[in-house]
């Protein structure tokens, strides 16, 4: 362990680290809503002695950058402030349970993010400026919706290295899956409730093609690696008549090798032909939004830098493809490598039960302190 090292783990603060945390998960910040939460981490940052620089995303609604070091930096810690919404306002703050600590986003992603702001203060405690590595923290809005804040950093940056703090229990993903969003209408004509014959019921044609689709060994579990899941469904609502319109939305990611162009022609296909098994029924299928996967490799520097420390943390160094979607994804396209790297768990993210462990904070704060001194 280098001596730079070991001078900034010994200055991460157990204490600040769990009263930064809490903080932040006492301020709600839902996407489009995070104004709060933003004035609180550029003052908190101000206030020991970085210059933070607020990118517009659109009104009330900014980035936070903060970079340290003589040059361009080379990494970027990256963590997103926004949440899902809150499923009950009375209960989405901080609640402590011994050593766990659970409330809305804690997992996805405000754990990530304590964790990185204080790596960030404690290099800023132990090392004078001259020492300080060419690194930067980024806190970015809007990836629980169109990861508008990740679009807009990088229309000006695209850095060679990112570490992206969602839940992966510590697990070094250099690999991602890719997403694809799956749009379907189908119609069919009004009718009196009680005179169902007379009509087309729009929800039973959607039923019946969403039970198709699923029945097909692209999305079998027990076969295929593409996650399938239908997210919303709902139709038109006109009274006590037979319902007349359909929408549903399915979420699909796909293994970092697939391509998700391959993947909307065969649904299309399949849709195409679903008028063979169900009657009368009238659907369109549309793509909203298609993200590929990537897959970095471990042979690289910050792979190797993880093979080092983990020991030193008692860690045992777990390598994974992230399942979920994320900004990582945005950042990849642009020519940036990202590595997934957090506390927390995708199992508990966006539920009632979601929580994260303060010893996962605290070595995701040592994992991001080494990561920045020894890349940048």
């Amino acid at each position: 362990m280098t001596d730079r090292l070991s001078r900034v783990w010994q200055a991460i603060d157990p204490d600040r680290l769990r009263r930064t945390f809490l903080d932040l998960l006492e301020i709600y910040s839902p996407s489009g809503k995070e104004e709060d939460i933003q004035l609180h981490l550029e003052e908190l940052l101000s206030r020991v002695g970085f210059v933070v620089q607020r990118q517009e995303v659109e009104e009330d609604r900014y980035n936070l950058r903060v970079t340290m070091g003589p040059s361009e930096p080379v990494l970027y810690l990256v963590g997103h402030v926004d949440t899902v919404p809150a499923w009950d306002l009375e209960t989405f703050g901080a609640r402590e349970d011994g050593a766990i600590i659970r409330g809305l986003g804690s997992a996805d992603m405000k754990g990530g993010c304590a964790s990185m702001v204080e790596a960030w203060l404690a290099i800023a405690d132990a090392l004078q400026p001259s020492e300080r590595p060419s690194v930067g923290l980024l806190l970015v809005v809007g990836e629980e919706e169109n990861g508008d804040g990740s679009s807009t950093f990088l229309q000006d940056c695209s850095p060679p290295w990112v570490v992206i703090g969602e839940p992966t229990g510590l697990a070094a993903c250099f690999a991602h899956y890719g997403y694809l969003e799956a749009g379907f209408v189908t119609r069919g004509r009004k009718s009196h409730s009680s005179l169902p014959e007379l009509g087309h019921n729009a929800v039973e044609s959607m039923l019946r093609a969403l039970l198709l689709l699923g029945n097909d060994s692209l999305f079998d579990r027990a076969q295929s690696d593409i996650v399938y899941s239908i997210r919303e469904m709902r139709s038109s609502r006109a009274g006590f008549v037979v319902p007349d319109r359909c929408e549903a939305w399915i979420d699909l990611h796909l293994p970092p090798e697939s391509n998700p162009d391959d993947l909307q022609d065969a649904i299309r296909v399949l849709v195409n032909g679903a008028d063979s098994f169900i009657p009368g029924l009238d659907m369109e299928v549309s793509f909203d939004f298609a993200s590929a996967g990537y897959s970095l490799g471990t042979d690289n520097r910050v792979a190797a830098v993880l093979r080092e420390i983990y020991p030193k943390l008692g860690l045992n160094l777990h390598q994974d493809a992230f399942r979920s979607h994320s900004d990582g994804n945005l950042f990849f396209a642009a020519g940036s490598r990202p590595l997934i790297l957090g506390p927390g768990s995708l199992e508990t993210a966006h539920t009632p039960e979601e929580h994260v462990h303060r010893d996962e904070i605290y070595n995701a704060a040592r994992i991001y302190a080494a990561l920045c001194l020894e890349i940048g």
